[in-house]
């Protein structure tokens, strides 16, 4: 599917049902599945799973951004999705996003059939993140980030921030801002009480007037709230989603595809 098609279809879905991204991380060490699907095979394997269990588009990773994981050059990166996204297009519509920060993966992977491109610096990682997407034509994710995690820090107000930079960044390389989502960044540089802060938060970041993704699947406050480990976090995450939903979150990005699906599908029956 061409890029402008599957980048419309994706977008034009969102705004009339919530949708599920499922996670395909083609990496050795993601905190959750690392190296589970890090051979091409194996991550179409994957891949497919996810289709058949009622996913709307797939995320594929080849870097882990977990707590204290290591960077990878570009070169790994597009050396491990690459494969991943040229087998995905020649057998599947679906509508792949490429979850990286840089600039030349980026480019690579829309080339390759990518329609969107999700950044978890939000465009300001890499200088030139912002002018490939505009001339791509690739839709993104802004996700919010730190370097730190400051416990006394407004993270509403430091959301507020750095949204209002990358959107500059986004208006200035001409990036249209229906091609535009908003990620609160759940886990990465926040506290237990800041995550939940964020999502609380929800509603306003929503009036910032683009589509919000929320993608909390088994991170660590749900160990922190539950005493469960990684495996254990499927209730956690399902019930933080389903609040996010119903608080006008358009995407939610999860490893847990059917589960996810199925919750959807009972929301959208009981609002009929």
């Amino acid at each position: 599917m061409p890029i402008a098609a599957a980048r419309d279809r994706f977008l034009a879905e969102l705004r009339d049902r919530p949708l599920v991204m499922g996670i395909l991380n083609a990496t050795p060490d993601s905190f959750s599945d690392g190296g589970a699907h890090d051979a091409p095979e194996a991550a179409l394997a994957h891949a497919r799973q996810m289709i058949a269990e009622g996913c709307d588009v797939i995320d594929l990773g080849g870097e882990s951004t977990r707590p204290g994981h290591a960077e990878v050059t570009a070169e790994e990166e597009m050396a491990r999705v690459l494969p991943v996204l040229r087998l995905l297009q020649a057998e599947s519509g679906m509508p792949v996003s490429i979850d990286t920060y840089k600039a030349a993966t980026a480019r690579a992977a829309v080339e390759a059939g990518a329609a969107i491109v999700n950044d978890v610096w939000g465009l300001q990682r890499d200088p030139g993140m912002a002018g490939v997407v505009a001339e791509t034509g690739a839709a993104v994710i802004i996700m919010h980030n730190r370097e730190t995690t400051d416990p006394d820090l407004d993270i509403l107000q430091d959301m507020e921030h750095f949204f209002g930079r990358s959107l500059d960044l986004a208006r200035k390389a001409g990036i249209p801002g229906e091609r535009i989502l908003l990620d609160p960044g759940i886990g990465f540089g926040k506290t237990l009480e800041q995550n939940i802060r964020c999502l609380n938060g929800l509603g306003w970041l929503g009036s910032f007037g683009y589509p919000v993704l929320l993608g909390l699947s088994r991170k660590r406050m749900f160990g922190e709230l539950l005493g469960r480990e990684v495996g254990e976090r499927l209730p956690g995450t399902l019930a933080a989603n389903l609040v996010g939903i119903a608080r006008g979150v358009r995407v939610i990005r999860v490893h847990d595809v059917a589960a996810h699906a199925d919750a959807l599908k009972v929301v959208r029956a009981l609002e009929a």
